[in-house]
């Protein structure tokens, strides 16, 4: 129960701890002290993980207030902005499907990356994509793990672990992943680690290597599970895993404490206190006058005159609205949320989303792509190694050197003006992929040109045969179009002067 608020449970060490092990490489001598020289991180970090967590769900500090004054009047009231936050941030990353695009022009490799997209649709890929981004907002970091499915249509499935039970471990020297742990219970409910590096699998129980059975029957302490990488990744929040609930609770919990204080305020003035003054009412005579709706007292002298009254003092609701909106405004700024004001009218979109605070969050969501894309990049690698290994490898025949990760945000937010742009530089003569690549119509830009591009010739004239050269002036354009992807990206990353 999350009686503590979360500065008493984390002592102002906000965000999440980095296992870090000072080697290069996980061997069968090094593995069991690199697991317990981290695990006292991943022990601290436990804790917070299910509080978070459980605050998402609803379980709040506010929930087990004592009240001193007027015990008897308490409306514990949880308003959870921490779903909200964390289904709005979850959206703008997880809302569409996260799909592999082609960087090439090569029909084969392209016919590959769209098997490889339907694969993944197959195996359900978008509702763990989903699963884990809860995790991953509500927590500060989520994981995947790929599996085998060994003879089924799609040989692989994806799961979604806690990280509760699993951490990964990194590499000091490298900071490259170098073993994911998970905390399991065997059948007799005992606890064990199950550990993967990139090559091998291990089990460690009570401080000491187990000894398993390999593919061949004989019994090892490790054994090759053939992924061709660490078959769990870790999705990362931000390079602090800080969660988007921690960096405003302090303000959920304040809004809690005054919602619930408001209806306190609303039941003590419906159940106001009764005031005597110069005049004895014993209980049972109160009860009767209670039932009868009317008060009789008389005075207990002549010289001082008894009257009753109801005690009332109410609490000023519009003063106490107007300091919730502050809190919330504070804390959908924080969090790069945009507000809820309706338009009035006489503003086009662009306005709209700047008045608002959209851009500003697409930019904010921006900034968590680079950690999700190379995520994905890893899960990726082992995915392919399954399909390649229970299809053969032409089934996806290329490399990640032929792809890239496509996250997509509100591809059709201000679909008019990107139309317009489109048209004004296929007007201008700038090259159709370098003009679809910019106007931010579509995700798989090269996909869409080479569809199109027979129509685009039909458009041009066929170019070909007026511009000889037309075939290395495209090459080009491409070689201008991963430039400008990469100085984009470099600019969202703050790495631009």
């Amino acid at each position: 129960m999350n009686r503590l608020h979360l500065q008493d449970l984390v002592q102002g060490c906000y965000g999440r701890k980095i296992a870090y092990a000072d080697v290069e490489e996980i061997t069968e001598d090094n593995i069991v002290s690199v697991v317990g020289s981290c695990i006292g991180d991943f022990n601290w970090n436990k804790r917070i993980f299910k509080y978070l967590w459980d605050y998402y769900k609803g379980d709040q500090p506010i929930k087990y207030r004592e009240k001193v004054v007027r015990d008897d009047v308490s409306n514990p009231i949880v308003e959870n902005h921490a779903w909200e936050i964390v289904r709005f941030k979850n959206g703008q990353t997880n809302g569409e499907p996260i799909q592999c695009v082609s960087t090439r022009k090569e029909e084969k490799i392209n016919k590959g990356v769209d098997r490889f997209n339907d694969y993944c649709r197959a195996a359900g890929k978008h509702a763990k994509d989903i699963s884990s981004g809860e995790w991953t907002s509500a927590t500060g970091t989520g994981y995947k793990a790929a599996q085998r499915k060994k003879g089924a249509e799609v040989p692989f499935r994806i799961a979604v672990p806690t990280p509760i039970n699993t951490f990964i471990i990194y590499s000091r020297y490298t900071e490259e992943p170098l073993l994911a742990v998970q905390e399991l219970k065997d059948e007799n409910g005992e606890w064990y680690k199950l550990c993967f590096s990139e090559t091998h699998e291990y089990h460690i129980k009570n401080g000491k290597l187990l000894e398993i059975q390999d593919s061949n029957g004989n019994i090892v302490k490790s054994r090759p599970h053939a992924f061709g990488g660490i078959p769990i990744v870790e999705y990362p929040n931000n390079q602090n895993r800080v969660s988007d609930i921690e960096l405003v609770i302090d303000i959920l919990d304040a809004i809690n404490n005054m919602q619930s204080n408001r209806m306190d305020a609303i039941e003590q003035f419906v159940q106001s206190w009764v005031k005597f003054v110069n005049c004895d009412i014993d209980k049972d005579t109160f009860q009767e006058m209670k039932m009868a709706g009317a008060l009789v007292v008389k005075s207990n002298n002549g010289e001082n005159k008894a009257d009753v009254d109801i005690m009332t003092q109410e609490l000023n609701q519009t003063e106490a609205q107007v300091a919730k909106d502050d809190l919330w405004d504070n804390a959908l700024s924080i969090s790069a949320i945009p507000n809820k004001q309706s338009n009035t009218g006489g503003d086009t979109q662009g306005a709209v989303e700047l008045r608002n605070g959209w851009d500003f969050s697409k930019q904010a969501a921006r900034l968590k792509d680079p950690y999700t894309m190379d995520a994905e990049r890893r899960l990726n690698t082992v995915l392919l190694n399954i399909i390649r290994q229970e299809k053969g490898s032409e089934e996806c025949p290329f490399g990640i050197m032929d792809y890239e990760v496509q996250i997509n945000h509100s591809p059709t937010d201000n679909m008019q003006v990107k139309t317009q742009v489109l048209q004004m530089l296929l007007s201008s003569g700038i090259h159709p992929l370098v003009a679809i690549e910019v106007c931010g119509l579509w995700g798989d830009a090269e996909k869409v040109y080479i569809l199109s591009k027979p129509y685009l010739d039909v458009l041009y004239k066929t170019i070909d045969e007026v511009v000889p050269d037309a075939k290395e002036q495209e090459e080009k354009a491409k070689e201008l179009v991963k430039q400008f992807n990469s100085e984009k990206d470099g600019a969202v990353n703050g790495e631009g002067n």
